[in-house]
Parts: structure tokens; C-alpha cells; sequence
């Protein structure tokens, strides 16, 4: 297995240094698109990567990484959004303020897509427009029975859908697993029968097969009822412990998933929602490597990889 890993780092590495070399050739070329024009990925960072290290050491890296917004993670993956709490919402604003950072979005599965109406109007007050949770219902379904279940959910969320209208949040149901919305049909369904624009899809290719044509229709059919964008393989999981390099194939460019068809769907529909690098660490509540810096420098390098992944 070791052996395994070594040659997919040095396949990596490899790919990474051609498709810089082939970048640089292109552009010097004048092929590429104009740089004003061409699609990009609108990067956020998710606190949780982080683990629980405070949102002062936190915002420095926003920009570091390319990205203009970011999404905190309450206990157990972060606390950040309970440090917003024992700070105050000024002392908050005004670390954002310090940065140039926005708040882009608030995770919050423990509050369920139920239990949203005060975390939305919290969300007003800093101009975030994302709320990421988890759906409701049974699980295992499928055909009319599954369709019956996610119009029955999204009946019953009428009510918290007139709050985000309210308070011009939207709410992203991500399809999680061991959950009524986990499956590509479930999705569909999902998206073909909201009342509002106001529900989207947190999209986690993870949760999903492992197959690029599948998720890139996937991508092409939702288009912009997607909100956020993980880019997040499922590579050996994130549920048992695992040598870091293990854990890390979760990661855009370290596992085996193809990004660039996935890129390619996203910049067909001109994606304007958010992307999140992401990996889930095991335990959660831990940075994925030891220091800030060195989050930052794994993030940066599947950046990298994606960026060689865009069409040209």
C-alpha cells in the first residue's frame, strides 16, 4: 500500500509540473481565454480544515488560498461559529473588516433545515448569503416513493423558506450520506419541485459514485440551483483512521477522481456559486495537518491542480 501511495504522489507531482509547463506554453501562445472572460472557480474556505484553531489565526489564510469568503463550521468538525459567539458579532465583523474577508456561508447540520430561523437572520446581519444543512426524512427510497418524500420535506419547509426570502438567504441541502436527499435521483427531485431559489444544493461529489460522466451530468443538470461546490473526492473515506496520506486522497488531485470534467459541466452552466476545497480529517475537530501553514499549503496545492484542470 505504501508503494501504492508513493507512485500516486510522484503521478501528482508529475501531472502538476506538465500541466504548469503546458499552461505557461498555451497562454504564451494566446489560446487560453482572456483572463476577464474565462470561468473560475469563486473559492471559500471552510473553517472546519482548520480544525478548532481560532478564527484570528484562521482569516490570514482566506486570501491565502485564493478565495474571498468564509464558511465557519460549528462543534464537532470546528467551533468556529462558536467563537463568533464568545467574541461578540462586532469583535466578528470587525476580524472580517481586518482581512477584507466576507462571511460567505454558515454550516449548521446539527440545527437541522428546521431550525434555521435565527441562524438566518444572524446570517442578514453579516450579508451572508449561504446556510449549508442536511435534509429530513427517510432514507433507502427510491422511484415515486422517493419523490413523494422530498416533495413532502420541501412542503414542510414552506414556512423556513419564507424566512430566507426574508433575510435573502439561501438554504443548500447537501446530499449527505444516510439521509432522504443522498442520491442523484433525490437531487433532481429536489430541485425540480422547490417553490424558491431559496433552496439549493451544497453538491459533495464524496457522497456520490466515483464517476466523472455521472457527476459532471449531475452538475449539468442542477446548474444553478447549486449554491456550493465541494471539491472533495471520496479517495479511502474519512471514516476510520488512517495514515495522513491516506487521508489526504480526498483531496483534488491526490486521489483518483477527475476533476476536469467536473470543472468543464461547472464552467458550461457559468457556476456562480461558491467552491470549497474540502476533506473531513479523522477525528473531526482536528486541523488536517499540524499547523495553519501547512493546511494552507495542501489547499494551494489542490488549487493548483484545478486550476491545470479548467478549460482552456
Amino acid at each position: 500500500m505504501n508503494e501504492i501511495i508513493h507512485k500516486t504522489n510522484i503521478a501528482r507531482r508529475d501531472f502538476l509540473a506538465a500541466s504548469a509547463a503546458t499552461a505557461a506554453l498555451t497562454a504564451a501562445r494566446g489560446l487560453w481565454a482572456d483572463e476577464d472572460t474565462a470561468w473560475r472557480p469563486r473559492y471559500m474556505l471552510p473553517s472546519s480544515i482548520y480544525g478548532k484553531l481560532p478564527l484570528a489565526t484562521i482569516m490570514p489564510e482566506v486570501k491565502k488560498i485564493g478565495a474571498t469568503a468564509i464558511d465557519i463550521w460549528p462543534l464537532p468538525h470546528g467551533n468556529q461559529r462558536e467563537q463568533l459567539d464568545e467574541m461578540g458579532e462586532d469583535a466578528f465583523r470587525a476580524l472580517l473588516e481586518q482581512y477584507g474577508v466576507s462571511l460567505g456561508c454558515i454550516t449548521q447540520y446539527k440545527l437541522g433545515p428546521f431550525g434555521l430561523a435565527d441562524e438566518m437572520r444572524l446570517a442578514a446581519r453579516f450579508d451572508c448569503p449561504t446556510i449549508v444543512t442536511g435534509g429530513s426524512g427517510p432514507q433507502g427510497l427510491s422511484g415515486s416513493e422517493l419523490k413523494a418524500a422530498v416533495a413532502a420535506f420541501i412542503e414542510k419547509m414552506r414556512p423556513h423558506l419564507a424566512v430566507a426570502e426574508e433575510t435573502s438567504v439561501t438554504i443548500a441541502i447537501e446530499n449527505h450520506a444516510n439521509n432522504l436527499i443522498e442520491s442523484p435521483d433525490s437531487l433532481k427531485w429536489l430541485v425540480e419541485l422547490r417553490p424558491s431559489s431559496h433552496l439549493a444544493v451544497a453538491l459533495a461529489p464524496y457522497h456520490l459514485p466515483q464517476e466523472t460522466e455521472l457527476l459532471a451530468g449531475l452538475i449539468r443538470t442542477l446548474g444553478d440551483s447549486i449554491a456550493v461546490f465541494y471539491a472533495w473526492q471520496h479517495g479511502m473515506g474519512c471514516m476510520k483512521k488512517l495514515p495522513k496520506e491516506q487521508e489526504l486522497l480526498q483531496m483534488p488531485g491526490r486521489g483518483e477522481l477527475d476533476f476536469a470534467p467536473l470543472l468543464a459541466a461547472l464552467a458550461q452552466i457559468n457556476y456562480q456559486g461558491w467552491t470549497e476545497i474540502f476533506m473531513h480529517p479523522v477525528p473531526r475537530g482536528i486541523p488536517i495537518l499540524e499547523t495553519a501553514d501547512a493546511v494552507t499549503a495542501e489547499i494551494n496545492e489542490a488549487r493548483e491542480y484545478l486550476t491545470a484542470c479548467l478549460p482552456g
